[in-house]
C-alpha cells in the first residue's frame, strides 16, 4: 500500500543528496529526501578532509574533473547565500625529489586542461617563504590559489535547510529496503512504508551501489575506503595557512596538513580498503601512519595538541570516477554514485546537473518564489562585546555559556534545535553550533546540552542519543 507520492525522491542526506534536493526545490514539483539516520550529514559527508579542491588532480575528461572545477567556482556565491563557513586559503602540492618533478608538471598540465586558474610551480625555497614550516626536503611545489576549506557540516546542513524552506520534505530514520519499477515510476519500500516516486535520485554514498543494483542489470560495486584523521587544538591552527598536499599516489592524495575553518589543524587521511561500510573505527596503526607521513611535509607539528581522532569511509567505485546521470536500463532513475574525493567540492555542481535532468524529464518549470537565501547560525564567539550585549538583551539565553571551549551559549543550542530540520541528537547540535568540538571534546557540556535537548524536544533524558537510536547516553534515573 502506497503511503505517499512524489514527483522526485532523493535517497541519501549527505552533501550530494542535499545539494540535489536544494536544486530540485527550485522547481514546481513534489519532493522528498529519505535518510536512514536521524539527521543529514551522518555518513561520508561528516568525516572528510573538508577541502574544496582546486581541480588539478582529476584526470581531464572525467566527471571528477568536470564537477570539481564547476563546484569550486560556485562555492563563494553559495557561501554568501547560505551563510556557511568557507575560505579560499589556497593549496600546495609538495615534491620531494628532482626525479618526481615530471609528476608535478603533469599535475600542473592537468589543472590547465581542467580550467583551474592561477596555478604556479615554485621552488622549494619559495614555498618555504610562503609556508615556513614546510620541510627542508621539499624541492618544489604546485600552488593553487583557488583551493579552499569549508565546514562540511555547515555546507550540508545549509543546503538541507534551504531545500526544506523551499518545500522539500525530509524523512529521517527511513531506510530503503527495496525499489520496484512500476509503469509510471518506482515504488520504494522502506522501514516506514511504501513511497511512490516518478523519479528517483540515488545519492546513498557507500550504499549507492546497493540502491542502483535494485533497479539495474548493469551492476555497480563500491569499495569502502577508510581514512583516519587527527584533529589538533586551535593553538596549532596557524601552523600552516595553505592546505598542504603530497604528490598523489595509488590510493589518492596522500596525507594532508591543513587549517580548518574553525581554527584547528587537521592531519590525514589514511586510505585502507575495508569490507564493512560502517567501519569508522580509528586504529593506532593508522593514526601512527598519519603522524609519520604528515611529518614528511610539515616540520614541528605539535602532535601533543591532538584533541581527537576520527575516521570516515568514502565510496570508491571500481571505475574510479563519479557515476552520474540517468541509468540506461532504468528510465527516470538517476545515479550520483561513487562520490569520493573531490565529492564535497563537486556537490553543488552535481546538484545543478541532476536537478536539471530530473526537471526536464518531468517537464517541471522553475518556481517564481524560490528563495536562495538562508540565515546562518549566530556565532557568539565571533561577536564583539557590544554585539553580545545586544543579543543577550534580546534573549538572555545568549548570556548562558554551555560549552566553554567553543564559547557556545544556550541561545545558540536552542536555535539549533528549533530551526528548520533542527537537531534531535547531541551530534546534531554539535554539527550545527560546534558545541563539544573544543579541547575537552564535550567532557563538561554534555549533560547540560542533554537537558536543553530534552526540554526543547520533549524527548526523555534516557532517550537522548549521541546520534542514531542505540546510542542513548543514559540508561535510567537513579
Amino acid at each position: 500500500m502506497i503511503d505517499s507520492r512524489y514527483d522526485a525522491v532523493v535517497i541519501g542526506g549527505g552533501v550530494v543528496g542535499c545539494a540535489v534536493a536544494r536544486e530540485l526545490a527550485r522547481y514546481n514539483l513534489s519532493l522528498c529526501l529519505l535518510e536512514k539516520e536521524e539527521d543529514v550529514c551522518s555518513g561520508t559527508s561528516k568525516a572528510n578532509s573538508a577541502i574544496v579542491h582546486a581541480g588539478f588532480d582529476a584526470v581531464p575528461g572525467t566527471k571528477k574533473a568536470e564537477f570539481n572545477v564547476k563546484g569550486n567556482q560556485m562555492m563563494d556565491e553559495l557561501a554568501r547565500d547560505l551563510e556557511f563557513e568557507f575560505k579560499r586559503n589556497g593549496s600546495v602540492v609538495l615534491c620531494f625529489a628532482d626525479e618526481d618533478m615530471p609528476k608535478l608538471a603533469e599535475l600542473y598540465q592537468r589543472g590547465l586542461k581542467n580550467g583551474v586558474e592561477g596555478l604556479e610551480i615554485v621552488s622549494g625555497d619559495k614555498i618555504r617563504e610562503m609556508e615556513p614550516n614546510i620541510t627542508d626536503e621539499v624541492v618544489a611545489a604546485l600552488v593553487a590559489p583557488t583551493g579552499g576549506i569549508v565546514c562540511p557540516f555547515g555546507l550540508t546542513i545549509a543546503l538541507a535547510e534551504n531545500a526544506a524552506d523551499n518545500g522539500a520534505e525530509f524523512k529521517f530514520n527511513t531506510s530503503v529496503l527495496n525499489i520496484k519499477k512500476v509503469e509510471d515510476g518506482y515504488v520504494i519500500e522502506t522501514n516506514n512504508g511504501e513511497i511512490f516516486a516518478k523519479t528517483v535520485i540515488n545519492a546513498a554514498g557507500v550504499y549507492s551501489d546497493e540502491i542502483h543494483n535494485m533497479v539495474s542489470e548493469t551492476k555497480l560495486h563500491i569499495t569502502p575506503r577508510k581514512g583516519d584523521y587527527c584533529l589538533l587544538d586551535k593553538e596549532a591552527g596557524n601552523h600552516v595557512s595553505y592546505t598542504v598536499f603530497q604528490l598523489p599516489g595509488k590510493y589518492g592524495k596522500g596525507i594532508l596538513v591543513s587549517p580548518t575553518v574553525h581554527g584547528n589543524l587537521l592531519l590525514g587521511p589514511t586510505a585502507v580498503d575495508v569490507d564493512d561500510k560502517d567501519n569508522t573505527a580509528t586504529t593506532a596503526k593508522e593514526l601512527a601512519d598519519v603522524a609519520k607521513k604528515s611529518a614528511v611535509s610539515v616540520k614541528n607539528i605539535p602532535y601533543r595538541l591532538t584533541i581527537t581522532s576520527f575516521s570516515g569511509v568514502r565510496a570508491h567505485e571500481d571505475g574510479d570516477d563519479f557515476v552520474i546521470g540517468e541509468v540506461s536500463d532504468a528510465p527516470c532513475f538517476f545515479d550520483a554514485a561513487g562520490i569520493e574525493s573531490p565529492g564535497l567540492s563537486s556537490a553543488p555542481a552535481i546538484g545543478v546537473y541532476l536537478a536539471e535532468l530530473v526537471a526536464d524529464k518531468l517537464g517541471a518549470e522553475k518556481k517564481a518564489d524560490f528563495n536562495p537565501k538562508r540565515k546562518g547560525f549566530v556565532k557568539l564567539a565571533e561577536k564583539s562585546f557590544e554585539e553580545r550585549a545586544a543579543l543577550i538583551k534580546e534573549n538572555p539565553l545568549y548570556g548562558v555559556i554551555v560549552c566553554r571551549c567553543m564559547n557556545v551559549s544556550e541561545g545558540e543550542i536552542v536555535d539549533a534545535i528549533n530551526r528548520t530540520l533542527g537537531a534531535k541528537s547531541l551530534d546534531g547540535v554539535k554539527r550545527r553550533v560546534h558545541q563539544g568540538m573544543g579541547r575537552c571534546q564535550a567532557g563538561f557540556c554534555t549533560s547540560k546540552t542533554m537537558e536543553i535537548l530534552s526540554r526543547e524536544t520533549g524527548i526523555p533524558m534516557e532517550k537522548i542519543c549521541k546520534n542514531s537510536e542505540g546510542s542513548e547516553m543514559l540508561s535510567h534515573k537513579m
